[in-house]
């Protein structure tokens, strides 16, 4: 412990004289770290973003169902008979199989797409509906008002609003409209023993691959999705997204690269001078080193911490405005909802090592040429 005491003495030293200079730059060193936080908070909101929604994903496909078949006909999805139905329910492994009824329909009043779908319970009463909350404020509507849209053959068909939808579900249920299965193919022109899709209930994960298959033996003309394939199609979606939204910014991060090379490089001749000044009254280059290095560290440690605790704030308790737009995905009706938050330690040591080795990296060369120099050139 007495071996540790001299070393821990110098290294504080070191710092105390560091945070010293510091103070006598700090305008220089302030709007290197306004610069250099936003950065880190533009790339901390993205990848914050981006995990959360998958998150979201995630939990909200765990209740789908394993398997979705769809019935495909020259290549296009069309609708799928009873017959289909009690064909997949002989597939040994399948639980249960369910019609389900949804489709868009386009509202000309706030120009955009609704998603109608009878629920599994199709517990709404005919002539009635429940409405998502974004859909709600788009028309205005409340509990007891009445929608009325134009079905398939051009009869005007209303429907009173039974409920709405919690805010909290707005990531799924923004553009929602839950009719009765009645109403749904008066609507559409949906003929009975007939529904949109199947979905398959599978008990056993390790049958799904192979209930697949069989599906695809007993029905040709079908399609099966497995919920693994929604939730990489989800990721995949969101990662493309984050992409699309870094796209406009890396104009921007290259000029913080080029602003953080060319400070962290680029020494200028007070700090060339006060190199060979400690060098001319005793300073070793590793303690030149060591001190650079509490000056990036510090530096670069404030700019992570402040940069991504503003990302937090603006993802998790401001809804991420910056970003909602491009990564929610609705052209009109846009969810609101907060998300819950998901981070993990890879996320942190990924951001950490993109934003802060690196500028370490480019403080220390430039540095070293300067300590292993000798004072009297250093300081002319």
């Amino acid at each position: 412990m007495t071996e540790w005491r001299p070393a821990l003495a110098r290294q504080r030293y070191l710092l105390d004289f560091t945070v010293a200079a510091m103070r006598r730059r700090r305008a220089r060193n302030l709007g290197l770290l306004v610069v250099y936080g936003g950065m880190v908070f533009l790339l901390a909101s993205v990848l914050f973003y981006t995990g959360a929604l998958k998150h979201e994903a995630g939990l909200l496909l765990a209740e789908a169902p394993e398997i979705v078949v769809q019935r495909m006909v020259a290549g296009r999805h069309d609708l799928v008979p009873e017959t289909h139905a009690e064909t997949l329910r002989g597939i040994r492994g399948v639980r249960g199989v369910q019609g389900r009824l949804w489709g868009y329909h386009y509202d000309p009043v706030v120009r955009a797409n609704y998603t109608l779908l009878v629920p599994p319970a199709d517990d709404i009463a005919p002539g009635t509906a429940v409405i998502g909350p974004a859909l709600a404020r788009a028309r205005g509507a409340g509990i007891g008002d009445v929608l009325s849209f134009r079905g398939y053959d051009g009869a005007l068909r209303a429907f009173q609003i039974q409920a709405v939808l919690p805010q909290d579900s707005g990531l799924v249920s923004a553009d929602l409209f839950l009719v009765a299965e009645p109403d749904f193919r008066a609507l559409f022109g949906v003929p009975a023993g007939q529904y949109t899709d199947l979905a398959l209930r599978i008990p056993n994960p390790r049958e799904i691959q192979t209930v697949a298959e069989k599906v695809l033996e007993a029905a040709p003309d079908s399609r099966p999705i497995l919920r693994e394939e929604m939730l990489r199609t989800y990721d995949a979606v969101f990662d493309w997204r984050s992409a699309l939204v870094l796209l406009p910014l890396s104009g921007a991060l290259l000029a913080f690269a080029i602003l953080a090379w060319e400070k962290a490089s680029g020494l200028s001749a007070d700090e060339r001078r006060e190199i060979g000044i400690l060098k001319a009254v005793g300073w070793e280059t590793g303690d030149v080193l060591a001190m650079k290095l509490w000056e990036g560290g510090l530096l670069s440690l404030l700019a992570f911490l402040f940069g991504t605790a503003a990302a937090y704030w603006h993802v998790f308790g401001l809804s991420a405005p910056l970003l909602a737009p491009v990564m929610k995905g609705w052209s009109v009706l846009y969810p609101d909802f907060r998300l819950t938050p998901a981070i993990d330690a890879t996320q942190l040591l990924a951001l950490f090592f993109l934003t802060v080795l690196p500028y370490l990296a480019a403080t220390l060369v430039p540095v070293w040429r300067a300590a292993v120099t000798d004072p009297d050139e250093v300081m002319r």
